[in-house]
């Protein structure tokens, strides 16, 4: 992998690591439902010159239902999944259950008729992370919330594991700009009644106002550009990797910066999530694919790279806290 190839792989694991940090702030100053309404406004604002730029929004005209379908599942059902829970939930519990992604999307995939063979690692690998979960929120050991908490950012990272299979078959051909920049304005337009109805708010404090300015520029807009950029740089495959590094940077930030608890039996878990999400996610390489992914080179060349605003929807992308 080139430099720069690592450097947004990088940096875009550190900025996808940071939002469960940013959210739980925020829902100390704001409602649920404010901290994705701004979060997401701001980052349809700021996408928005990109997706114009090449006309690529009036391509979304023919693809309008699939479309709200993804973006129920990546982005409205999740994110108000996410702040509803961290309200009571610790940062890094979060960070670390929506690790489970990988682990999920393999049942999933079993449910909805998938019948192509799978390595007993992607097995051995589920029930691995599974006892990291379980390692997690067993007896003793303190998420900081309520069984419901939990199952929320449970169902959240159900959408994640589930939005890639409609992208897959529906939005292949979708710039992924334009794409991103539709769903977080359908997103905001959806909570905006629901913020006005029960307002009105009182003005949060500073660091709320700047744990939602961050979210939306910084964890959303900046964080799909570079993620697109990366994806160009060393192909989708290798992209993946950064949902390695998001539960780590959570854990650490939650120690760090708000004092939570890293016990053992965290630092096990954490170990278990990654290690059984690792081999879950494992891929077989099908002749014609082969070149493409793990043998890909680590830099386009020059004649393969291309605008990003070009770049269809990755059917494994990493979902954004």
């Amino acid at each position: 992998m080139s430099k720069r190839g690592w450097i947004l792989l990088l940096s875009v694991g550190v900025i996808w690591g940071i939002p469960y940090l940013l959210i739980k702030i925020a829902v100390g100053e704001v409602s649920p439902a404010t901290v994705v309404f701004v979060r997401t406004g701001l980052g349809a604002l700021l996408l928005l010159p990109f997706a114009l730029r090449s006309g690529g929004v009036r391509v979304l005209r023919a693809h309008w239902r699939p479309l709200l379908a993804f973006a129920a599942l990546e982005i409205i059902g999740p994110w108000i999944l996410l702040s509803n829970a961290e309200t009571t939930l610790a940062s890094s519990t979060t960070g670390l259950l929506i690790a489970t992604v990988p682990i999920i999307a393999v049942v999933l995939g079993r449910l909805v008729g998938d019948r192509r063979p799978v390595a007993a690692v992607r097995w051995i690998g589920l029930l691995v992370g599974l006892l990291g979960v379980g390692l997690l929120l067993g007896p003793g050991e303190s998420s900081g919330g309520s069984p419901w908490s939990v199952a929320q950012v449970l169902l959240a990272a159900v959408g994640y594991a589930s939005a890639p299979m409609i992208a897959d078959l529906f939005l292949r051909d979708v710039p992924a700009i334009p794409l991103t920049a539709t769903c977080l304005g359908v997103t905001a337009l959806f909570y905006l009644p629901v913020v006005l109805v029960t307002g009105p708010h009182p003005m949060p404090a500073l660091d709320g106002v700047l744990a939602l300015v961050a979210l939306g520029a910084v964890c959303t807009a900046l964080a799909f550009v570079l993620f697109f950029r990366l994806i160009v740089e060393v192909g989708a495959a290798r992209s993946t990797l950064v949902a390695y590094l998001n539960p780590v940077v959570a854990v650490a930030l939650g120690a760090l910066v708000l004092d939570e608890a890293v016990t053992i039996a965290v630092v096990a878990a954490t170990a278990l999530i990654l290690v059984g999400s690792a081999a879950a996610s494992r891929r077989s390489l099908d002749p014609d694919a082969g070149a493409r992914t793990d043998h890909a080179p680590a830099r386009a060349s020059d004649a393969e790279l291309m605008d990003v605003d070009d770049l269809a929807v990755p059917a494994d992308g990493v979902p954004p806290a």
